[in-house]
């Protein structure tokens, strides 16, 4: 689903999964942090490398790699550091307000305010949610959902694919009631099968209000996207409806239950590549396939499949695999809809500007095709959403490439753009506790990034 507030839910988006080709392609062979690990290292055996050249400086409130003095700095870079110095300023803010801008080829700080503040990001969340699982499981891990049987009970397991959709389950259906068919049998008892996440359980900073519409309780198992208490059942409702339409008697109702280790497998589906389910992740900033993927990213790294669980393998992707600072980094959940959340403009930024750089591509090339694009319909960054469309940001419509972030009391936006000299920014700007309308909120925010880009000038 797309950001929101925990008061005011958005309509669930359609689950299906369709990768795009995103125009943007960056490189350079300008100076690049010292990093050393071929992604071909396996991530268990990751060793920390040295200092992120991008740590967070802790007296000025910028990066500790140093905002390039005046003289450096061409006439194009010098004139939005002055407008953004402005622009920041504007009372729609507030007065709590975190932003840098990078220069993406030499990794310079062009701008900060505040930039090591360690604000709630609300969705801005999602791109170290992305990152860990890409990095874990890898861009095309798959997820599978089974059918077994055994002692006259179809089970359908759940491998924590929250793409799975009502056309999905009806083929899995009709595989499995070909196969009783023939095996001779007409009746059997619908089971789900969703132990591979344990019971679900309320994150830190989050809250009972939160479900179903904001996030479901986050299980292994659940049809379309569908926000309900319990998505397995759900799933399993649906499942046996379409068994019976395939001519197999289902005997009661659905329950929950284990399959055994000793049941036939006799269907299974298998989902788009996590590539493609990030991309629609960020794209809509769907907050169930966030919770889903912060799971399997801890099950792919050893740990338990928790919100501490993978919430402590992201950490650990970030820093010991990528080098990134996390100073005053504070990570609940995978979806930024805790309240609890806190992280720096400076380590957002640092997040995306990995994304930069060409041996990144293969890993993490969905995080950076995922992120919405201004006036992008369908997408967060979409005119549904009221964004780029006023008179200071609408020259940036098509130009600023973001991941958005809105909960009541924080508004985040993080991405890139090209500049008006030709080159590419790295931004970030996060804004907590302004009294000012959502709407006028992020009409601030879009006037920010349509400074980056240099075409409000």
């Amino acid at each position: 689903m797309s950001d929101t507030t925990a008061e005011s839910p958005a309509t669930p988006s359609t689950p299906g999964v369709r990768r795009r080709n995103h125009p943007l392609r960056l490189s350079g062979t300008g100076l690049r942090r010292a990093l050393v690990l071929a992604l071909a290292v396996p991530f268990a055996s990751v060793a920390l490398s040295g200092p992120s050249a991008f740590a967070v400086g802790e007296d000025t409130g910028t990066t500790a790699k140093d905002t390039a003095p005046d003289g450096v700095l061409g006439a194009d870079d010098r004139q939005m550091a002055a407008n953004l110095e402005k622009r920041v300023l504007d009372p729609r803010l507030g007065a709590d307000v975190s932003g840098v801008v990078l220069d993406a080829e030499s990794d310079t700080t062009l701008w900060g305010h505040h930039a090591s503040t360690a604000l709630m990001p609300a969705s801005n969340v999602k791109l170290a949610t992305a990152t860990g699982a890409l990095t874990v499981l890898g861009p095309d891990h798959r997820f599978t959902t089974k059918v077994v049987h055994g002692h006259g009970t179809l089970t359908l397991v759940g491998g924590g694919d929250r793409t799975l959709t009502t056309a999905d389950l009806t083929e899995l259906a009709k595989t499995a009631a070909a196969g009783l068919k023939a095996a001779g049998v007409s009746t059997v008892k619908v089971a789900v099968d969703d132990s591979l996440f344990p019971e679900p359980t309320l994150a830190d900073g989050w809250n009972t209000g939160y479900y179903p519409d904001s996030v479901a309780p986050v299980r292994a198992l659940v049809v379309d996207g569908h926000g309900v208490d319990d998505t397995s059942l759900d799933a399993g409702q649906a499942f046996a409806a379409r068994l019976a339409a395939s001519g197999v008697t289902v005997d009661g109702a659905v329950t929950r239950a284990a399959a055994g280790p000793h049941d036939v497998p006799v269907a299974r589906h298998r989902s788009a590549p996590l590539s493609d389910i990030v991309h629609t992740m960020l794209k809509t900033s769907d907050n169930n396939i966030a919770e889903t993927l912060l799971r399997a990213t801890a099950l792919g790294a050893g740990r338990p499949a928790t919100f501490e669980g993978g919430t402590e393998v992201v950490r650990q992707v970030l820093s010991v695999r990528y080098g990134v600072s996390l100073a005053h980094f504070e990570m609940y959940d995978g979806s930024g809809l805790s309240r609890a959340d806190r992280i720096p403009a400076a380590t957002l930024a640092e997040i995306l500007d990995l994304l930069t750089e060409p041996r990144h591509r293969r890993v993490l090339g969905s995080v950076l095709d995922g992120l919405p694009v201004s006036g992008e319909a369908g997408s967060t960054l979409g005119p549904e959403w009221g964004r780029f469309d006023d008179a200071s940001s609408r020259c940036a419509v098509g130009r600023v490439h973001a991941k958005t972030g809105t909960l009541t009391g924080a508004v985040a936006l993080s991405g890139l753009t090209q500049g008006k000299d030709g080159r590419w920014k790295v931004f970030s700007f996060v804004e907590n506790g302004s009294t000012a309308a959502p709407n006028d909120i992020k009409d601030a925010m879009d006037g920010l990034a349509a400074t980056v880009n240099g075409c409000w000038a």
